[in-house]
């Protein structure tokens, strides 16, 4: 039985937005009073309770198409990962799926998946549309989606700020099969309408939480209103805060809840150990004495602000050391610039702050140094994901002074993981 719909107007844009309303009746103001509790099976802050428990332990047991499965191995795929094994097929059946995941678990493939599975390739405009928090996320799911259509010769647009909003509306009404696109561009691209909805039958929200603690919430809010009525949507989210589940609440019609849990999750196969600096002034010359350890692979150091960042680098580069620099003050093709350089493995050596936390697969990165340690304690999985996806070995070394001591220890509780000082032998580790 599905669940009660109600048709509210959406004050000042004339259009009708829908509100998706668990069984009971329950109203969002509902959810609000309750205080700590969301819609069922999800608490404000909580784990996600899974009401799924299908399991396809390979890719040949989803019944894919055939060129969508060659593309899965040609991308070098052999096995689905956890949440592969569990979203996949209730994606593909049309299910609306929330799935509480962290990077580093194959989130974009498990939705990449079910989005090319789903597509008639007879109709050339969007059938698909997925948001994510970054430009560099969207343009990193935009190039999965690309490399597992292959065989099938599916368009995909990144539609992202910071590019020529003309060139942009230009590519639309060309027309792509999937859209991927941070909030604000894809609602504006929605509103000049050069982006048409009407095909639309599946829409994505990647990375839900970041999303909304970037502000984005009035313009997902939008998008969703402009949606067809009949929209299947999927939510992929590392944590649960309340704005994330009244997204769930309102927008979506009794769905799968797959949980995959932080134990099971990126902090397996990364050895993970602390260096004591004292204050902050010491890790500067902390990070230049272990910076010969740094250039065996490719490394990531995060910063917790922009000026912190330019600061550090200019600190590296008066010492003659190579280090390149990101963050999002930074113009869209200069950010592309410094990826390429660094996907390409001519910089090894990349600082920057948690904007490439979330979504950027780098294959060689194998050492994540966090000069500062992440001021939520969400972040710290996201960053370190960065040295170990899909079960790569990694290593990440955080500067801990004085201060920073009882922030450490809250992240191995909340983690439930270990993390030791690190041996002078750290080189032979990575």
């Amino acid at each position: 039985m599905q669940p009660k719909q109600t048709e509210t107007v959406k004050e000042g844009t004339g259009k009708a937005s829908f509100e998706r309303r668990v069984e009971d009746g329950t109203s969002q103001n509902d959810v609000e009073n309750k205080g700590d509790s969301g819609p069922p099976g999800m608490e404000v802050d909580g784990v996600i309770e899974s009401n799924w428990n299908e399991i396809a332990d390979n890719f040949d047991e989803m019944n894919l198409r055939e060129d969508l499965l060659r593309g899965i191995y040609a991308y070098g795929f052999e096995k689905p990962s956890a949440i592969q094994q569990r979203a996949i097929i209730p994606c593909i059946r049309g299910r609306d799926v929330i799935a509480q995941a962290q990077s580093g678990t194959g989130k974009t493939a498990t939705f990449s998946i079910s989005i090319l599975q789903q597509l008639d390739l007879n109709i050339k405009s969007c059938q698909a549309l997925i948001l994510a928090p970054t430009r560099e996320l969207a343009q990193q799911i935009q190039k999965v989606v690309l490399a597992l259509g292959d065989f099938m010769g599916v368009t995909c647009h990144a539609c992202i700020g910071g590019t020529n909003v003309k060139e942009d509306a230009r590519k639309l009404e060309i027309g792509a099969q999937v859209i991927v696109g941070t909030p604000g561009r894809v609602s504006d691209m929605i509103t000049r309408k050069a982006l048409s909805t009407k095909n639309i039958k599946l829409f994505v929200l990647d990375e839900a939480d970041e999303m909304l603690s970037r502000g984005f919430k009035e313009q997902i809010h939008e998008v969703f209103t402009k949606m067809p009525f009949n929209i299947q949507v999927n939510l992929l989210s590392a944590t649960m805060p309340v704005e994330v589940l009244e997204v769930t609440k309102k927008f979506m019609r009794d769905p799968i809840r797959i949980l995959v849990k932080k134990e099971e999750l990126t902090l397996e196969g990364i050895k993970q150990f602390y260096v004591s600096v004292g204050k902050e002034e010491w890790k500067l010359e902390t990070l230049c004495d272990i910076y010969e350890t740094l250039t065996i692979t490719q490394a990531v150091i995060f910063c917790n602000t922009r000026r912190k960042v330019d600061w550090l680098t200019q600190q590296m580069h008066a010492k003659d050391f190579t280090v390149s620099a990101m963050h999002g003050d930074m113009d869209q093709k200069e950010r592309e610039v410094i990826m390429r350089e660094f996907r390409s493995g001519s910089s090894r050596v990349l600082i920057t702050t948690d904007l490439l936390a979330r979504g950027i697969d780098v294959q060689q990165v194998s050492l994540v140094i966090n000069y500062d340690l992440p001021n939520n304690r969400e972040n710290y999985i996201h960053r370190i994901g960065r040295g170990g996806r899909f079960g790569r070995k990694g290593v990440a070394i955080n500067f801990v002074t004085d201060e920073d001591k009882t922030s450490l220890k809250e992240i191995e509780t909340f983690y439930n993981t270990q993390i030791n000082e690190m041996p002078q032998n750290v080189a032979d580790l990575i």
